[in-house]
C-alpha cells in the first residue's frame, strides 16, 4: 500500500512540476514521440512495453503499448480520456496521472495516433 501511495505521489508531483514548467517538459509543438519520451516512458518504458523504471514498484503494471491485441481493443475515445483525465477516469489504474493540464487536446490526439503506430494495431473508433 505504501508503494502505491509513494508512486502516486511521485506521479502527481511530476504532473505538478511539469505544469509549473519547473522540470524539463516537451517543447510546445513537439512531436508525439518526444512527448511520449518526456511524459510516458518512465512508466511505459523505452521499448513501450510497460517496463519503465517506475514499473517495478507499481502494484498495477503499466499498459504494454506494443501489445497489438490489447491495444487494438481500446477505443480512441478511451485512450484520449485516459491520457487527459487519468487512469481512474476509464476505470484503470489510479497510478496513471491526468495529463490534461499539461498537454493540449491536439497533443493528446497526436499521442493516441502515435500509440496506434507503436502497437501496429491501426485506428479503432469503437
Amino acid at each position: 500500500m505504501k508503494r502505491i501511495v509513494m508512486v502516486s505521489l511521485i506521479a502527481a508531483l511530476a504532473v505538478i512540476l511539469a505544469a509549473a514548467g519547473t522540470v524539463s517538459a516537451a517543447p510546445k509543438g513537439a512531436g508525439s514521440e518526444m512527448i511520449y519520451n518526456t511524459y510516458c516512458v518512465q512508466c511505459h518504458g523505452l521499448k513501450r512495453n510497460g517496463k519503465g523504471v517506475n514499473s517495478p514498484s507499481m502494484a498495477v503494471q503499466p499498459r504494454d503499448h506494443t501489445d497489438a491485441k490489447a491495444m487494438g481493443d481500446v477505443p480512441e475515445a478511451q485512450l484520449f480520456k485516459a491520457i487527459k483525465e487519468g487512469g481512474i477516469a476509464v476505470n484503470k489504474s489510479p497510478l496513471m496521472p491526468a495529463w490534461g493540464d499539461v498537454l493540449t487536446d491536439e497533443e493528446i490526439n497526436g499521442l493516441t495516433a502515435y500509440l496506434r503506430q507503436v502497437c501496429k494495431c491501426g485506428s479503432t473508433n469503437k
